[in-house]
Order: structure tokens, then sequence, then C-alpha cells
């Protein structure tokens, strides 16, 4: 099993569409097969597209605001010693998170497509935000499905979705988190796709979700690779980048540019509570294959193969699975993966928003903690990038109850 340099990741598959013969694929209903096929042939002329692209770039620079800035976190890295710390404030994106690149690119191929509504899951509320804020930009009719238990725990979120004129579904069932509300949204899908266009807020999904998702947050990379080599002059011999990693899909707009660089790759997943043995790091904690929501990928599983539970104080990471192109690159060795607890995360956001003028949300705090952890310990030749991909707003009422003040 092989990355092939020159090859965008999101192709490397093969014709059943899974990379590395293990993971992806369409596991599928068959009355997903037609309106799947129908977006993969739309997708795949309109990214070639340069009507399509000169479109695109438009929007993501007077819409989106790219692009983000790039800065050293100065007193982060003296208080700490050893390598440089820098980071990728995508946070200072229109609504002040990543996912507004997905939502953009997929409310564009809804109105390439003559659909009228546009749905779409979300656990920490961004998705759902930015997809709320893209349908009223482009004149399309929103609603979104969030578990129940996310719909209490990100409130700033539930309210801008609701300005937007987005309507909530909430999902009682299961968990009542992000797993759940992606499969209400599937199966929602299923029965009303021949006027509706579905949004899958991460790269997870059937196959042409995950290629969307990724090739849209790759703006991140675009970005970045060029601001690195202005900063340093070229890329650093020794760079780590380092992302959360829950779905997945800003680690992978972070990574994709740097790609056939020698850049290191870091995911960090959501390690959970220290007292718990619940957790939402499959690659960390060597889960099993399974089939979740149309891909085969690590997901976490109990004694009987079923989906497990997971817990995190981070509603963006607390998914089950997994994208499979971090399965692929996690056993092609190209990225190496570990996890946070809820406890680093929330020390890792005190230490950041009182040191540096940002503040980090608590999915890309987890990075941090990690950045935190291993920065003393290497040299100043060291570089380290972390994606601060969310703003901490969202996370305001979790922060105050666990440690009585926020910052931002």
């Amino acid at each position: 099993m092989k990355i092939k340099k020159g090859v965008p990741l999101i192709d490397q598959h093969d014709k059943n569409f899974m990379y590395g013969g293990k993971f992806g694929g369409n596991f599928i209903p068959e009355t997903l097969k037609k309106p799947i096929n129908d977006l993969t042939k739309l997708f795949s002329k309109l990214r070639n597209n340069k009507n399509f692209l000169k479109e695109r770039d438009f929007y993501f620079k007077n819409y989106v605001g790219a692009p983000t800035p790039f800065i050293k976190l100065e007193n982060l890295t003296n208080h700490l010693g050893g390598a440089q710390i820098y980071a990728k404030v995508v946070s200072e994106a229109n609504g002040g998170a990543h996912k507004i690149y997905n939502a953009t690119v997929h409310c564009l191929i809804a109105k390439k497509a003559g659909k009228k509504f546009i749905v779409g899951d979300t656990g920490a509320g961004y998705a759902g935000k930015m997809l709320s804020m893209a349908a009223r930009k482009f004149g399309l009719k929103c609603k979104i499905f969030m578990g129940a238990k996310d719909i209490k725990r990100q409130r700033p979120n539930v309210e801008a979705m609701k300005k937007n004129g987005a309507k909530i579904v909430p999902v009682t069932t299961g968990s009542q988190t992000l797993v759940d509300a992606v499969s209400e949204c599937m199966r929602y899908w299923v029965s009303n796709c021949d006027t509706t266009h579905m949004c899958v807020g991460s790269t997870v999904g059937p196959n042409i979700f995950i290629k969307i998702c990724a090739w849209s947050t790759a703006q991140i990379s675009r970005e970045l690779i060029l601001q690195v080599k202005e900063e340093f002059g070229k890329i650093p011999k020794k760079l780590k980048l380092i992302n959360c990693v829950g779905g997945g899909s800003s680690a992978m707009g972070f990574w994709n540019e740097f790609m056939d660089t020698n850049a290191e790759f870091i995911g960090v997943e959501a390690g959970g509570p220290t007292k718990s043995k619940l957790h939402a790091a499959p690659l960390t904690n060597n889960s099993k294959i399974g089939i979740l929501h149309g891909a085969a990928q690590y997901v976490v599983q109990d004694k009987e193969g079923q989906i497990g539970s997971t817990e995190s104080i981070s509603a963006g990471l607390d998914y089950p699975g997994i994208s499979p192109l971090h399965c692929f690159l996690k056993d092609t060795k190209r990225a190496k993966y570990t996890s946070a607890s809820d406890e680093a995360a929330l020390k890792a956001y005190q230490l950041v928003s009182s040191l540096e003028n940002i503040s980090p949300s608590l999915e890309p705090s987890h990075a941090f903690a990690e950045a935190i952890r291993i920065a003393p310990k290497l040299s100043s030749s060291e570089i380290l990038i972390v994606d601060s991909c969310g703003d901490s707003l969202k996370d305001k009422d979790i922060i105050i109850r666990k440690i009585g003040s926020y910052s931002r």
C-alpha cells in the first residue's frame, strides 16, 4: 500500500472507490446509487471547469475571506522553549471555522444541479452554521440535522443557524450526537434527492462526499504552502503540521498541498475524559475496520462489532469513525496519529488564549495540546504549525462550566 506522488490523494482509489483496497467505497442502498452517480459525474466536470474554478475562487476570496492569517506564536514559543510554534488561523474565515469552504462549494454545486433545497449534518454546529450562511447567500432553503445533545452544548451556533433561516431537526436517537445526525440526514436525502442536495460536513460518507469536502478544504494548504515559503524562503526540513481529527476535514485541507513534501503530519484525536474508558479516537486505539455512513473505515466498536459509544468534550470530534483518507494515511505511515484528553485540551485552550491573540475552539485545542506536549522536547530548528481551525465562541458555555471563566 503506497501513496502515489503527483496524484491527488482523493483520486487514489480503485474502481470500487476503495483506498488501499481497504477503506472507503460506496456502501449505499439501491435508491441512492443514481443520485450518487449523478453527483459524481457533475463534480468530475466542475472540478476541471475553468469558469467553476473562477467562481469558487471569487467566493473564497470575497465571501470566505481567503487567505486566512499565518502567524508565529511568539509568546507560546518563548513560554515552552524548544520548537518554534506557528498557527494557521483558519478561524478568521467568515463564520469562524474551516467548514465554510465545504459549505460554499456544496451550495455552488447545488445551484449547478438545479436544486432549491440543501440539507446537512452538524456536531459542533460549525458545519451547520456555515451551511446555513452559504445557503442564505446563494438563495437555497436549508435544513440541518443535529443531535439533541449537541443542540444543548453548542447553543451559540444553534442560534446562528436559526438567524440564517435554517430549520434545525433535532435527532433524539442513539447517542444524540454527530454520528446520529449524519445517519438521519442521509435517510432524509434518500427520500428527497430529486429536489434536494446533501452536504456532508466532513470527509466521511460515500466517496463523492469525501472528495468534495477534501477538495474544498484544500484551500487551507494552498494558502499555507505559499505563506510558509514566504516566511522561511522554502519549506523547512523539520516541519510538523499538527491538526485535530474527528471526521478529518480540516486536517485533509491542512495537509493536502504538502503531501509530496517531507513535512510530517500529526493528527490528534479526541481521547475523552481521563477518568472514562470512552473516547473518539479509533486510529489511536487500534479500532477495527467497519462500515459507517456508507464507507469502510476504522471505527469504534463494541464487543459485538456494533458501532460503539464515544465521549469527548468536543462535539466536532465526538464521532466513532474517521475519514477513509486518514485510514489510508495511517496505514501507509504518511501520517501519525495520537490523542489528547478533554483535560489536556482545556489546559491548552487556557494557555494559548492567555498568551496569544487567538482563542481556539475545543477541537483545535486538542492539536494545541499535542504541540504543547512535544515542543519543549524539540530543538529551535523544528517548526510546528497548528491549524487553529475554529473559534471558541461556540464553546463558551462548556468552558465556563468547566473552568469558571472564558476569554476570547
